[in-house]
């Protein structure tokens, strides 16, 4: 449940809860749920329920005995806004997110709308960076739910980036990542849509970070853009992190 994490962004992940259901055309192959599919058929204790919401009360202290500071992703395997998740079990999460202040934790959501709703009752630590996930312009609208939230550091996941997105404004955003979706029926992105969303970072000072081109074989494709690795993040200070 708590591991290093081969994710490029991150270092560590951390899932109090796993599964979750599609809402929208980046959930297509979710990557998650075939992971947690097969880890049901290797009868892992964690995934009896397959990708069903499951809440894992014994993991959330697990952050706390991590001595060394990371950058831990929070719920690679669910969605810590999904309707189904009750709020007290998110205000648990944000508690333990606060004590363990020598990391930083990182969520990603696409329910905006109750990331929105829940954001005033809850406690926001600094070391909590919080960001949303904008497959294709339909749901652009993602971006300013994050912007009402009183997140420290707030970042968006263009990523599986399925068509071009006109309407960029990085207006409050600190963190920009890109990345193509991978697998066996993974869907084609343009090296166009990926450069506007660069250089409309770049000339908003927004760290913008590149993480793959994806494809069937998404290590063979690599994750150069035009010709080098775009590894920005953001700059602040924060425990032992710079």
């Amino acid at each position: 449940m708590s591991m290093s994490s081969k994710i490029e962004w991150t270092e560590a992940t951390w899932n109090p809860v796993t599964g979750c259901t599609k809402i929208s055309e980046g959930c297509r192959y979710c990557y998650a749920e075939k992971l947690a599919l097969r880890l049901r058929a290797m009868n892992n204790p964690r995934y009896v329920n397959g990708f069903d919401i499951t809440l894992h009360h014994d993991v959330l202290s697990d952050p706390l005995k991590w001595n060394s500071p990371k950058k831990v992703f929070v719920n690679s395997m669910s969605d810590l806004f999904h309707e189904n998740i009750p709020i007290n079990f998110i205000e648990q999460v944000f508690k333990i997110i606060k004590i363990a202040d020598h990391h930083i934790f990182q969520i990603l959501t696409k329910r905006s709308e109750r990331l929105l709703e829940l954001a005033p009752h809850l406690s926001w630590p600094d070391n909590l960076w919080m960001g949303v996930t904008v497959e294709s312009e339909e749901f652009a609208y993602r971006i300013s739910h994050l912007r009402q939230t009183p997140a420290k550091i707030k970042f968006i996941s263009f990523e599986p980036l399925l068509n071009n997105i006109s309407t960029l404004d990085f207006d409050g955003i600190d963190w920009v990542i890109v990345g193509g979706e991978s697998g066996a029926q993974s869907r084609i992105m343009k090296k166009e849509w990926v450069t506007e969303i660069r250089d409309h970072a770049i000339n908003n000072k927004v760290a913008f970070f590149f993480k793959q081109w994806g494809g069937k074989n998404k290590k063979k494709a690599g994750r150069l853009l035009e010709g080098k690795n775009w590894d920005q993040i953001p700059q602040i200070k924060l425990g032992l992190f710079k």
